[in-house]
Parts: structure tokens; C-alpha cells; sequence
């Protein structure tokens, strides 16, 4: 009889410790982000924001990206050869930054050179200025999103505090228990998004460095040819 209540007893244990464990597993991250309460849906939202951006921004900045091998040639060509409506209408056709850089210094031809020069600088600048939209708002997610989980996590230890003073002479560690890792998933949360804006920021940032040096390339070579002596 004893025999048979201790093997009884073994061979319930590892069915009881394999519930435990698959009530454990059922704990999705869907569940903790619906208890980190409305800060996981601040954090929603600007997940939302920042791969929108993200993706807006890379399209944008891949467009302006796109150029003819041979446009800087074709305008020494046409420069050389007085087609300067042939240089303004290839201008025209590609529909990038430094396109429209030398459509306006071709614009100011006869002008002093340091004219022509400053006029391609604003361009330039107005340029990187639409390459950079955006960009701000991504940052601000990248380094508010931690924060903002960070201050849902004070509000969730607060709260479990609270409770547990509620509680009196009945403290239950559970209680305690439960708000912490509650609160912390609003911490977790946050540094996700921040983290994912973080390298997506400086992703783009390094794209537009991109598309900025081959501007300034553009506009030293352009300045060259209209400095070089007339034959």
C-alpha cells in the first residue's frame, strides 16, 4: 500500500510541474503589452510613426539617389558646345537634387561665378532640407520612447506599492510581484521602439551624408567647367 501511494505520488509530480510550466509558456507578449496599459499604446502609436518614417524617408532619399552616369559629361557637352537649352532641358528630365543644383547655376550663366556659386549653395541647402524631413521626429522618438516607458514603469511601481498598503497584515509577495513585471514591460517596450528609431535614424543620417557628398562633388565640377578658359 505504501508502495503503491509513493509511486502514485512520483508520477504526479512531473504532470504537475509540466502544468506549471505550460501555464507559464501561455504568457504572450500580446498579454503584456494590453497590461502595460495606455503607455504601451503611446509607444504603439509611435512605433507607428517612426517605421512610416523610416520607409518615407528611405523611398525619398533612394529617388534622389538615382542619376545618369553620364549627366556631368552630357552638361560639359552641351556647356562646350552653347546648347545651354539642351543642359537646361536634361536638367529638367532627372528629377534629383543635383539636377536641380545645375538647372539653377545654368540659369545664372553670365553671372559672376560667386554668384552662381552662392545660388547653387542655397539650392543645395534647400535640397538636404527636403532629404532631412523627418528626420527630427525620428530622433525625438528614438531618445522620448525609453523615457516615456521608463515613467510607465514609476507608475506601475507606485501603483503596486500602493497596493500592497492597501493590503495591510494580507501582503502577498504575488501582489508584489505581479505589478513589477507588469511595470517593467512598459520599460521593455520603450527601448524597443527608441532602439528600432535609433538605428534607423542614423541609417538615413548616413544616407543623405551620402547623397550630400555627391552633391558637393557635382557642384565643385560644375564650378570647374565654368572656370575653365574659353578657347
Amino acid at each position: 500500500m505504501l508502495l503503491t501511494n509513493f509511486l502514485q505520488i512520483t508520477l504526479t509530480q512531473p504532470q504537475d510541474t509540466a502544468m506549471v510550466e505550460s501555464t507559464e509558456l501561455t504568457l504572450s507578449s500580446f498579454d503584456l503589452a494590453i497590461q502595460g496599459g495606455w503607455i504601451m499604446a503611446i509607444l504603439a502609436v509611435l512605433l507607428i510613426i517612426a517605421v512610416y518614417l523610416f520607409f518615407e524617408r528611405f523611398m525619398a532619399i533612394k529617388n534622389a539617389t538615382k542619376e545618369d552616369i553620364n549627366f556631368m559629361n552630357r552638361i560639359k557637352d552641351y556647356i562646350h558646345d552653347g546648347k545651354i537649352d539642351a543642359a537646361t532641358s536634361l536638367c529638367q528630365s532627372n528629377s534629383n537634387p543635383i539636377a536641380r543644383m545645375i538647372e539653377k547655376g545654368i540659369s545664372r550663366l553670365g553671372r559672376p561665378l560667386n554668384d552662381i556659386n552662392t545660388t547653387i549653395e542655397n539650392v543645395g541647402n534647400l535640397e538636404i532640407g527636403k532629404l532631412e524631413k523627418g528626420l527630427p521626429m525620428l530622433a525625438t522618438i528614438s531618445g522620448g520612447a525609453p523615457m516615456i516607458g521608463f515613467l510607465g514603469t514609476v507608475i506601475g511601481m507606485i501603483r503596486a506599492f500602493y497596493d500592497m498598503s492597501q493590503a495591510g497584515n494580507n501582503i502577498d509577495v504575488s501582489l508584489l510581484s505581479n505589478g513589477i513585471y507588469i511595470a517593467m514591460v512598459t520599460t521593455v517596450g520603450g527601448l524597443i521602439v527608441g532602439i528600432l528609431a535609433y538605428f534607423a535614424y542614423n541609417y538615413l543620417m548616413a544616407r543623405v551624408e551620402k547623397v550630400v557628398h555627391k552633391m558637393e562633388a557635382s557642384t565643385t565640377e560644375f564650378m570647374d567647367l565654368l572656370n575653365e578658359p574659353v578657347n
